[in-house]
């Protein structure tokens, strides 16, 4: 059965930039940190990077939660995030954007006010 999202993996040319860029933009340091494998705890799941594969826009969006989506993707933008699709509201008060990190990968972001992470299980 499957439980859940646990890891996030993004490639990443230059690891040690990377580590240092995804630190300060989710506000942690990795608690794990090989040179094949750097893995972050952001809100009990796992931002993966790794050295090989191609960072890219095309494929799968991962987006992570925030109160407020604007605000956030200022934030990453002036952190060297690129806008990649506008803050958009798809309805109900949800609000989402993307951003490209500073690597070419696509980052996710959603204000939902609906979803309580406290009732996933």
């Amino acid at each position: 059965m499957i439980k859940g999202l646990r890891t996030v993996k993004y490639p990443v040319a230059d690891l040690a930039r990377a580590k240092d860029w995804f630190a300060e933009a989710f506000g942690t340091a990795p608690y794990f940190d090989q040179p094949f494998y750097v893995g972050f705890n952001i809100g009990g799941f796992e931002l993966g990077l790794v050295p090989d594969g191609t960072p890219g826009t095309a494929g799968s969006v991962v987006y992570w939660g925030v109160d407020d989506v604007a605000a956030e993707a200022a934030r990453l933008v002036r952190l060297g995030a690129a806008e990649h699709e506008p803050v958009q509201d798809v309805g109900e008060g949800i609000r989402v954007a993307e951003l490209k990190d500073p690597f070419g990968n696509v980052i996710g972001l959603i204000e939902n006010p609906h979803f309580d992470p406290a009732a996933v299980r």
